[in-house]
């Protein structure tokens, strides 16, 4: 259902981990699956300074525009790039070639706030 090697947030995005205190975030199949076709995705700059909750990415679709939110506080160390010329990757691969941008964490400890795979089903009334 929902990938068991990474964490989630409430607000539908995923973490996960990388290299030391790198981590790679998206947003949920859920959350793909509800915004409908994806046509245009707004990413944070390399270099700023993000924090927890805070809205730092904009997806746009046939529906809506919704906001991405900093699962953790950190650093955004690099955006894929491929979300540029193909934003309905997020549709088609969420975990994957989907994925939207990665965060050095400033404090680790922020992981212990997000919910695994199970959680993040019975939010979302899948489990």
């Amino acid at each position: 259902m929902f990938p068991e090697d990474l964490r989630y947030t409430e607000k539908h995005e995923w973490l996960r981990a990388g290299n030391g205190d790198t981590v790679r975030v998206g947003i949920t199949s859920y959350a793909a699956d509800a915004l409908g076709d994806i046509v245009y995705v707004s990413l944070p700059q390399v270099g700023e300074e993000v924090a927890q909750d805070d809205g730092c990415a904009e997806v746009e679709s046939t529906k809506s525009v919704s906001d991405v939110y900093a699962p953790v506080s950190g650093v955004v160390t690099a955006v894929n790039p491929l979300l540029d010329g193909a934003p309905e990757t997020v549709n088609t691969d969420p975990y994957g070639d989907g994925w939207m941008f990665e965060i050095e964490m400033s404090d680790p400890a922020q992981l212990d706030d997000l919910l695994d795979s199970d959680a993040y089903a019975q939010l979302v009334g899948e489990a």
